[in-house]
């Protein structure tokens, strides 16, 4: 009978565009939707899904909520179609269900181990959510997620290389926890496709998020952006406190409470910049169970053999040639034919300049020959220049955009009136003072 009503209701408010009203109905019937798991199916059949979005979204939460889902596969196609065919004016009025369904879908196919199935679903989700393209809504963390878990991560990247200028409030709110999530796992994805600078600012953004407590997600951040740090700027000839520094503006509780739960990569990074690599690998080995349990130890290894070739490229500002035997014993190698290697490598990707003799085992050390006047070079220029004149623009419309809203100018004025009442109240008590003192001078007549 309740099931009944629920369904008249949500038919009769949808056709009468009363959305408003249909939240609230909705959002009290959560607990009769959950009482009846085995009629839901029912209610289903009986609501459209373009007619009468919202009702259908919750009765699929609903079911998605239930701790034994009966026919899983028909369930992921309801919800496929749904996202597809859904009303975006109806899912306006309570986007956070939407993004409910997002949440809950994501962790069922991560714990069905069938991430990739979502992707799409996901993807078109996040569409309908956002305001604008560079817009941020909770379900981005769940693309992203699934990307990482399936390690399919070409269909997150469209939305990860977007940068992020408006964050889409449900209900003028916006939970942090999905904001660390996105960039955390934007930050991972990054880094298994080896785009370090780009993960580099998605760990660097986790981290540096303001807060008033400290979570397990900064945390794990703060660790690989230590790493990454180091495969970033772990060659520059600059002192590494400047290179690896978080922002000014990063919350103290960061070096309060994290900085001493990382003293294993905080080792690490004094290490890596003695350049011994002996030393190096001794912290690694020192902390082998520690990295290994924190999945982090791909990425060590990765720092550890980016030392080496740090170590190669300090060389080549020292000297011209030098022999194999001894780059190899200088740089910590074992064998020359291992520096060898490493060398063809750097040459071949660019990041040093040298030939090496097979006659005599010797690495003569060339100056860059790019001249910096290649058409390949102008053009690089170019979209540098296009995308600096893109952001100065982007930053001066969101400086207008925030002069002109009702909470800026309620803010200022609010300050401003606080301001004059001081300066009234200091010259009302400054006036006064003169008063009284005057009162105490001898009076003169003509």
């Amino acid at each position: 009978m309740a099931l009944d009503q629920f369904v008249n209701a949500v038919q009769t408010l949808s056709t009468q565009g009363n959305y408003a009203e249909l939240c609230e109905h909705l959002n009290k019937s959560v607990e009769v939707l959950q009482r009846n798991p085995g009629q839901l199916d029912t209610v289903l059949e009986s609501l459209d899904m373009v007619q009468h979005s919202l009702g259908y979204l919750a009765v699929l939460v609903a079911k998605l909520g239930q701790e034994n889902i009966e026919n899983w596969g028909d369930l992921l196609g309801k919800c496929d179609t749904f996202i597809s065919l859904c009303n975006p004016e109806q899912i306006r009025f309570s986007p956070n269900s939407l993004s409910d369904l997002c949440h809950i879908l994501t962790n069922e196919l991560v714990k069905r181990e069938c991430a990739i199935r979502g992707i799409s679903i996901i993807s078109r989700a996040i569409k309908k959510l956002q305001v604008t393209p560079t817009s941020l809504t909770p379900a981005h963390s769940d693309l992203a997620k699934l990307c990482l878990t399936s390690k399919c991560f070409s269909p997150a990247l469209p939305f990860l290389d977007t940068d992020i200028n408006i964050i889409c409030k449900e209900n003028g709110q916006f939970d942090a926890v999905y904001l660390l999530m996105y960039y955390y796992y934007g930050g991972c994805i990054y880094t298994a496709l080896k785009k370090f600078e780009r993960a580099l600012y998605f760990f660097e953004v986790c981290v540096t998020c303001p807060t008033a407590a400290v979570s397990h997600v900064m945390l794990e951040a703060y660790k690989k952006y230590q790493l990454v740090g180091l495969l970033v700027h772990g060659d520059k000839p600059k002192a590494f406190k400047e290179n690896l520094a978080l922002p000014k503006y990063t919350s103290p509780l960061v070096g309060k409470f994290l900085k001493p739960l990382c003293c294993a990569y905080n080792e690490i990074v004094t290490a890596y910049h003695s350049n011994n690599s002996a030393e190096l690998r001794a912290v690694v080995s020192k902390y082998q169970e520690l990295l290994t349990a924190d999945s982090n130890m791909g990425l060590v290894n990765q720092v550890v053999a980016s030392q080496t070739r740090t170590n190669i490229r300090r060389l080549t500002r020292t000297f011209i040639t030098l022999s194999l035997s001894d780059l190899a014993s200088r740089v910590g190698l074992a064998t020359p034919s291992d520096v060898e290697r490493e060398l063809v490598g750097m040459i071949e990707a660019g990041s040093i300049h040298a030939t090496i003799s097979q006659q005599d085992g010797m690495v003569r050390f060339d100056t860059n020959p790019e001249s910096y006047s290649s058409p390949d070079m102008l053009r690089m220029l170019e979209e540098e220049v296009k995308e600096a004149i893109a952001l100065d623009k982007q930053v001066t419309k969101m400086g207008e955009d925030m002069m002109v809203s009702p909470a800026y100018v309620k803010k200022t004025i609010g300050v401003r009136g606080e301001e004059d009442d001081d300066a009234g109240n200091r010259m009302s008590s400054s006036n006064n003072a003169v008063s009284s003192g005057s009162s105490k001078l001898p009076g003169y007549s003509m």
